[in-house]
């Protein structure tokens, strides 16, 4: 079966869980798999694992996008324009989102030729927002079906569009139960709606479960964009609080982000500049290194009231949660599913950095302590969050469509 990705960049540094799921999924032998990006690359770090797809990658811009709006309002002159319409109409309330939606429209138009040149059966995006929109613009166009995998800011922060897009795909897959929950409340025509984690697979994570060290430095790492929404500044906040063990911390802070200039500066007025490092974007492999040696893994993602951002279920949780790396993050969306607080790792409420120290000092001052957390806390991932197991799923679920897909042709 002929399959398309569509994504918004490709490659992304912070979204290896694509590439992962891209690999287990043409490893299936049922589905040959072409690849679909948006818009051009914002980092230029380029993981090993996603060097192999770059042959298979299809990239939109400018001049293929007006070929392709002209070449669709030429030939479907009425779809084309009512599919315009709907968007107008869906984003009238937010003209700067509509703007951005009519131009992932006419890059799914440009797109449409070429996913109709390659006899592609179906086509499957991730992200509710604008990979979705050019799924089902591609849709509206060529009548190959849809799919998409909604993550987290793609439905939290703005969901004008997602009522049509549940009502038209095949079907979509939420990544948590929070999301399903969400989305249950917009798909009046009940699309089937499948919770497929995203996840690693175990075996290329060796489990060795840390000691805490009761004397000398705690190595501490946190892999997330340096965005407002992965909550920096209240680990930051948190080890310039003080506390059992919060003086031996060193943390390595593992991203690129718009806030590095700012953190920094922070971390200078913290009297941190000493034991704060920023490593920048890393390729997976660096990342697996840091991990290696980390005593505790932090991630103190917040909500971010004025956009609705926040997290899904960080891959970066699972991968520490697999090595033996204790965890401590935030209370919010899916984390709880994946972080059962005393259970797994440690909860705390987000933006709370006295919660946030506290909770360090304790898995500090635990020592041997944490062991059941960690024996359980791989358990889980393997059962719950096995990215073979996740791309089985998503492999099935594709291939049974593909009765609907020799019904359109």
């Amino acid at each position: 079966m002929r399959v398309a990705y569509v994504v918004s960049r490709f490659p992304h540094v912070s979204e290896t869980f694509i590439v992962r799921e891209l690999d287990a999924v043409s490893a299936s032998g049922e589905i040959d798999v072409e690849l679909f990006s948006l818009f051009a690359p914002v980092d230029p770090t380029v993981h090993p694992a996603a060097e192999r797809w770059l042959a298979r990658l299809h990239r939109g811009g400018r001049r293929r996008a007006l070929a392709g709006l002209g070449f669709w309002l030429a030939r479907r002159p009425v779809r084309t324009s009512s599919s315009i319409a709907q968007i107008v109409r869906a984003f009238r309330r937010r003209p700067d989102l509509m703007a951005r939606s009519l131009v992932a429209f006419a890059i799914g138009a440009g797109h449409a030729a070429t996913i109709r040149r390659l006899r592609i059966e179906h086509v499957h995006a991730h992200f509710a927002s604008y990979p979705a929109l050019a799924a089902w613009t591609i849709w509206r166009l060529t009548g190959v079906g849809y799919s998409f995998t909604a993550h987290a800011h793609d439905i939290y922060v703005d969901r004008s569009f997602l009522a049509p897009l549940l009502r038209d795909a095949r079907f979509a897959v939420p990544i948590s139960d929070y999301n399903r929950r969400l989305m249950e409340r917009y798909d009046a025509g009940g699309t089937p709606l499948h919770v497929v984690h995203c996840g690693v697979d175990p075996d290329r994570y060796a489990y060795a479960p840390r000691t805490l060290p009761s004397t000398g430095p705690v190595r501490m790492l946190c892999v997330a964009s340096l965005q407002e929404y992965k909550g920096h500044r209240f680990l930051l906040d948190a080890l310039a609080r003080g506390g059992p063990g919060l003086d031996r911390v060193e943390l390595d802070l593992v991203g690129r982000g718009e806030l590095r200039a700012q953190l920094e500066r922070r971390t200078a007025q913290l009297g941190l500049g000493d034991r704060v490092r920023f490593h920048g974007g890393l390729t997976e492999p660096e990342v697996a290194a840091l991990l290696a040696r980390a005593d505790i893994f932090v991630l103190p993602s917040i909500v971010v009231e004025r956009t609705g951002f926040m997290e899904g279920i960080p891959v970066s949780l699972m991968e520490a949660m697999a090595v033996g790396v204790p965890v401590v993050t935030s209370r919010i969306s899916g984390i709880p599913e994946l972080v059962c607080d005393g259970e797994t790792g440690l909860l705390v409420e987000p933006a709370d950095s006295a919660a946030l120290a506290a909770a360090i000092s304790r898995v500090i001052g635990e020592g041997e302590a944490t062991a059941p957390r960690l024996d359980a806390a791989r358990a889980l991932v393997e059962a719950q969050f096995d990215l073979r197991a996740s791309g089985l799923a998503m492999s099935s679920l594709i291939a049974a469509q593909a009765p609907a897909a020799a019904a359109a042709r």
